[in-house]
């Protein structure tokens, strides 16, 4: 299963195909016909790559149902996607995004994945610069009231920079999906992991690197490296076989 999982984690070179179209200036509207006309192109330029580059077998596969491996809660934001992680998300990953990678506010999709679909692994992805715990961080009270129920769930102390809040949500969240699976990480079948991608390099260790930070509530980053060990640890001390 780790094999499998750590394979995910491997960075992701595949080349992305620049953009064709140009974002409107402050003269336009964001939804001029021509930078959307120019947008659907776009879509659909890349959608025929992704299509040539697939054989026939690789859609039929998909087609006769789903059986991912992880469940990855991610934040909505706009750079933080599946490719900065995963060669091959389609069929591996079950995905869910929303404001601030939460499980409450996503709790019926994260259910989904870990009871019906069965994932061993469940994963909460924070990430650099995040708008969401800024937000937290300061006043928000001026968003709209759909805005500010998601913002109310997340936790956190105000007086933390952007990547320690960021961290410390991840945490959270961990410590929730925890609690509420509890049952299934007690029998071995579920392992709940916490993890920061870094675009921006706030952690220095690279741009772009994907940071491990937790594992069934494990922090301590010198434990963090070898997880079979320390998953065989946490199984011996719950006894768990």
């Amino acid at each position: 299963m780790f094999k499998r999982f750590a394979t995910l984690l491997v960075a992701c070179s595949i080349s992305l195909t620049p953009q064709s179209y140009a974002q409107p200036g402050p003269e336009h509207t964001k939804a001029e016909s021509a930078a959307v006309t120019a947008f659907l192109n776009d879509l659909s330029a890349n959608n025929g790559i992704y299509m040539s580059i697939r054989r026939i077998e690789f859609f039929s596969d998909l087609a006769k149902g789903q059986q991912p491996f992880a469940t990855v809660v991610t934040c909505s934001d706009s750079r933080v996607h599946t490719n900065m992680f995963s060669r091959a998300p389609e069929g591996q990953l079950f995905m869910i995004r929303n404001i601030g990678n939460q499980l409450t506010t996503a709790e019926g999709s994260v259910e989904y994945g870990v009871h019906h679909l069965h994932t061993p692994v469940l994963m909460f992805v924070g990430h650099s610069r995040c708008g969401a715990i800024a937000a937290v961080s300061g006043n928000y009270s001026k968003e709209s009231e759909a805005i500010k129920r998601e913002l109310d769930t997340i936790n956190i102390s105000s007086n933390l920079n952007n990547m320690d809040g960021v961290q410390a949500n991840v945490h959270n969240q961990v410590s929730a999906a925890m609690i509420k699976f509890a049952e299934e990480i007690r029998k071995g079948e579920l392992v709940v992991i916490g993890g920061v991608m870094d675009f921006a390099d706030d952690m220095h260790n690279g741009a772009g690197k994907l940071h491990i930070i937790n594992v069934n509530g494990e922090s301590d980053r010198s434990k963090l490296g070898n997880v079979k060990a320390l998953l065989s640890e946490k199984r011996l001390r719950t006894g768990t076989h």
